[in-house]
């Protein structure tokens, strides 16, 4: 096979990697160009600008993430649940046909009520390729945090909670905002007692003025109370989640935020896997492995 040109396009980011055929990175870049940043819409323009001078020698590029919405470079439909790599493979978006792909995400429902991916669903099969895994839970903390189950190397089901955008509208625009500091390093001992209260049953909207409360009569500070705030709500994602028998989670994501979540888990006795940013080089080299000629 070919070099593989493995990129992320999503909301606020664009980064790439250049992979050799055994998927040893050669090299890697990115640049503040996310869907929303993108100059006129010109995605053309600013692929060939960022990348052009690794589309040689028959390389081909598989794009995953945000590129691929309806606010994207084109829309690529989303595949239903289960699917593993191989179902993503035949349904890929050509822009042009055998050099450059864009990857669909996953669509799966709960009742009558639709959920949809973009962009994770690599990465899980990047984290089991690196993992050895073809079973497992697989947590992707973020603005719209994603809980997927794998079965038999493909995704069964997923569920997403809008877990880090409610943190930023409740810590940036609401009464909390006067009395927590957002910027404020995490202070475990906080954090873990946010996720302890979220465990004892009294809600989430109660929870939340309590954080304002405990500022008032002095028992949190303002630093304490955003580790507190983000320890209810992670708290409050994972009361509702059935861990494995077992105990084994894999986190996928960015190294701050994968660290709450760990720490959350380890609550619940969890055994917790970290992956980072090469977990979607992986990937994309799974989907692209199984591109028929």
């Amino acid at each position: 096979m070919a070099e593989l040109i493995a990129v992320d396009w999503g909301t606020s980011s664009l980064r790439g990697a250049r992979l050799d055929d055994s998927g040893k990175v050669l090299g890697e870049r990115s640049a503040p160009l996310g869907i929303l940043n993108v100059p006129n819409g010109d995605f053309a323009g600013v692929f060939e600008a960022q990348f052009a001078d690794w589309m040689t020698g028959g390389a081909r590029c598989l794009i995953s993430g945000m590129a691929g919405s309806r606010q994207g470079w084109a829309e690529a439909p989303y595949v239903a649940c289960p699917a593993g790599p191989d179902e993503l493979s035949s349904q890929l978006h050509w822009i042009e046909r055998d050099r450059i792909a864009l990857v669909p995400g996953l669509s799966d429902t709960q009742g009558d009520v639709p959920d949809v991916m973009r962009g994770e669903e690599v990465q899980i099969f990047g984290a089991m390729r690196l993992a050895g895994l073809a079973d497992g839970l697989f947590v992707l903390p973020g603005t719209h945090s994603k809980w997927a189950v794998v079965r038999r190397g493909k995704i069964t089901g997923f569920r997403t909670f809008m877990t880090g955008e409610v943190y930023g509208l409740l810590a940036g625009h609401s009464i909390l905002a006067r009395t927590l500091d957002a910027d404020a390093p995490l202070d475990e001992a906080a954090f873990r007692r946010g996720v302890a209260r979220a465990g004892e049953g009294e809600g989430l909207l109660h929870n939340t003025f309590g954080v304002r409360a405990l500022g008032l009569f002095g028992r949190l500070s303002p630093a304490e109370s955003a580790s507190y705030l983000s320890g209810l709500l992670i708290g409050e994602e994972l009361g509702g989640q059935e861990l494995p028998a077992s105990g084994e989670v894999i986190v996928i994501g960015a190294s701050a935020l994968v660290a709450r979540y760990a720490l959350a888990l380890g609550a619940r006795a969890a055994k917790v896997r970290t992956f980072g940013a090469e977990a979607t080089w992986a990937g994309l080299m799974s989907v692209a492995r199984e591109r028929k000629p």
